[in-house]
């Protein structure tokens, strides 16, 4: 494994501490921040293989953090800790555009599992990756993937980091078809089985900004038995 940079917001030093030997076992080299408005700057100035926010942090929480790196960076792998267990709490650090959620207490086992899988994937999807373009324009839905900005009909849009996340890769490869898990890995991450229901909220989410009848859809349809897709004969 090549050398990772990863980044720590937390304010638990002793977390902190733990986690950046477990990390630098990996070959990692680890940098830290203890309050959100210093971890979100050094997230913004410098490029790293994977940020670690923990949600409860001082000057500015992690989802917020989160929501803030998603506005103009949607590649670098998030992973959230919290102390939270509700699912209401998971659901939301994973709209908010995180890739991973860890409750506390966690095994550094699972942890360590965790961090491999993402940087796996993270290669992965640079290897296998196929060009996108900045710019998709199809039937008056106008996607600018570097601005992360959708215009409809002149209009803009004011899409979720999740909703943008399913609109560009749908539209990058019209026709074909997403299984909901699929769309689960390629769009939140590699581990939430079980949260299928969340592409449906979300798809209805989407058609109910980009479709003129969100009951009769025209750009995102539904291929039955399988998933969604986006419509390839416009």
């Amino acid at each position: 494994m090549d050398t990772k940079t990863v980044l720590i917001v937390e304010d638990d030093t002793n977390i902190t501490e733990l986690l950046s030997i477990h990390l630098s076992d990996l070959g990692c080299k680890v940098v830290s921040e203890k309050n959100g408005q210093s971890g979100l700057a050094r997230a913004q100035e410098e490029n790293f293989n994977l940020i670690i926010l923990d949600v409860m942090l001082p000057g500015l929480n992690g989802m917020e953090i989160c929501r803030k790196i998603r506005l103009g960076d949607r590649q670098t792998p998030i992973m959230m800790l919290t102390a939270r267990s509700e699912e209401i709490d998971k659901v939301m650090g994973l709209e908010t555009g995180a890739d991973d959620y860890l409750t506390k207490p966690f095994s550094i086992r699972e942890f360590i599992a965790r961090v491999r899988v993402i940087f796996r994937r993270s290669e992965e999807k640079a290897r296998y990756a196929t060009p996108v373009p900045q710019l998709i324009s199809v039937a008056g839905l106008e996607i600018d993937i570097d601005k992360r900005k959708v215009m409809l009909r002149g209009e803009r849009l004011d899409l979720s980091p999740r909703e943008f996340e399913l609109i560009v890769l749908l539209a990058s490869n019209p026709g074909k078809s997403y299984s909901r898990k699929q769309l689960l890995s390629l769009v939140w991450g590699y581990d939430f089985e079980g949260y299928e229901h969340t592409v449906n909220t979300h798809i209805n989410r989407l058609r109910g900004k980009i479709e003129a009848d969100a009951s009769n859809p025209v750009f995102v349809l539904t291929t039955w038995g399988i998933g969604y897709r986006f419509n390839e004969e416009l």
